[in-house]
């Protein structure tokens, strides 16, 4: 029996995007998620006796630049080294443009393949194909940089893809799971996509997803893949992540006031707590349903998250990442003189010289920003419009939420 432990898209000392601007305590817990995230997948090759670890593709995350990285990632391996335990790395779309990840000698236990690709045997009946990104882009498939499978050998190709294409990666690598099931290996081991997926068993071709969410985007726990080699192969799943990303829909209870909202949210979060898998949970609450109570809720929003955000402290284990309120009102839209008020903020949102003044006013804040945390926020001026849009109608519904939810 022979077992391999397989992961990707590590990306450390990544941020956690949707944590730059907020709890300083998570974000504590989060600025060293990734690197505990591998010195999990380290401590579980060890505990399994692995033969290997295998990381297909982004061990390091774009242009961060550290040498504690580059001393961190050392002592992991050398972890391994010290228990025969190699490690077969491919560089993908990321470590390609990290300067660390061509710059520091590695553990001779280390095997990275090149962007030529190759073969290493690990025992005389398996062996280990590999082809690295040579560059940022790889528009182009890499299949065919791998050669055929080894006759009588279990073969295992790893390969940084994003296969057909998925929601929210670029096109990398591109080819399909019936060509890499063509190839004739018993194994691929890709990376790429964070979201863990097996795409075919015979043979196996497994995406690990990312061992470590970033965002709300990469929700509940993560992990790595354990492989073991017995005359078939089977898969299973190892733990890797400390902190868990959690996206709650809470109805808001009908028109039973604070306390009951109060009980509703205190007890979705303790049960959300007794559910997480990993350390801590960020959790993201979005207030959903149809309440005659939506305009004093609105009013009352930041008192709200408040409520929320102590309740979630009271686990342990829970932050608020965010509080979300989306509920309908309870009856069809009035006539009043704040409906009024409603429409005619609408009309003025929608004319190109209030969308301008907007935002250029928004220009004006994010430029007192740093550029990392401005680029995490803007990407480029689509995204500056729609995040000017969607303050301006957040504006437009304060408004209304103070005046047609009363007054304390």
């Amino acid at each position: 029996m022979l077992k391999l432990l397989h992961t990707a898209d590590i990306h450390l000392d990544s941020p956690l995007k949707s944590l730059v601007l907020r709890d300083p305590d998570l974000a504590e817990q989060a600025a060293t998620a990734t690197r505990v995230a591998l010195s999990r997948i380290v401590n579980a090759a060890i505990a399994e006796n692995v033969a290997a670890v295998l990381i297909a593709g982004d061990l390091f995350d774009g242009q961060q630049r550290s040498a504690r990285t580059g001393a961190f990632v050392i002592a992991e391996f050398d972890r391994l080294r010290d228990r025969a335990i190699r490690v077969f790395c491919i560089r993908g779309n990321h470590d390609a443009e990290n300067p660390i990840s061509g710059a520091i000698d590695l553990p001779d236990n280390v095997h990275v393949f090149d962007g030529r690709g190759g073969r290493v045997r690990l025992t005389d009946d398996v062996w280990i194909h590999g082809v690295s990104f040579a560059q940022r882009r790889a528009p182009e498939s890499l299949l065919p940089k791998f050669g055929p499978p080894v006759p009588g050998a279990v073969n295992i190709g790893m390969l940084h893809s994003s296969l057909a294409g998925a929601a929210g990666h670029d096109v990398y690598a591109p080819c399909t799971p019936a060509e890499l099931a063509a190839h004739g290996f018993d194994y691929w081991a890709l990376g790429h996509v964070h979201r863990r997926q097996i795409h075919a068993t015979a043979p196996w071709i497994v995406m690990p997803g990312t061992p470590q969410g970033r965002d709300m985007g990469e929700t509940g726990p993560k992990s790595a893949t354990l492989i073991t080699i017995d005359g078939g192969i089977s898969v299973a799943e190892v733990p890797t992540s400390v902190l868990e990303f959690v996206a709650i829909d809470l109805p808001v209870p009908g028109d039973d006031g604070d306390d009951a909202l109060r009980d509703a949210i205190r007890a979705r979060l303790r049960a959300a707590a007794q559910a997480l898998q990993s350390d801590f949970g960020a959790v993201r609450l979005t207030l959903t349903g149809q309440s005659p109570r939506r305009w004093q809720i609105l009013r009352d929003r930041d008192m709200w998250a408040e409520t929320a955000r102590g309740i979630a402290r009271e686990t342990g284990r829970l932050w608020l990442e965010k509080l979300v309120i989306d509920i309908a009102p309870g009856s069809a839209a009035g006539q009043g003189a704040t409906d009024e008020l409603g429409r005619i903020m609408d009309l003025i949102r929608a004319e190109e010289g209030f969308r301008a003044d907007a935002r250029a006013r928004l220009e004006a804040l994010l430029a007192e920003l740093p550029a990392p945390r401005r680029a995490t926020l803007v990407a480029d001026e689509a995204a500056l419009a729609a995040l000017a849009a969607r303050l301006a109608a957040a504006g437009a519904e304060r408004v209304l939420a103070r005046m047609k939810g009363g007054s304390r």
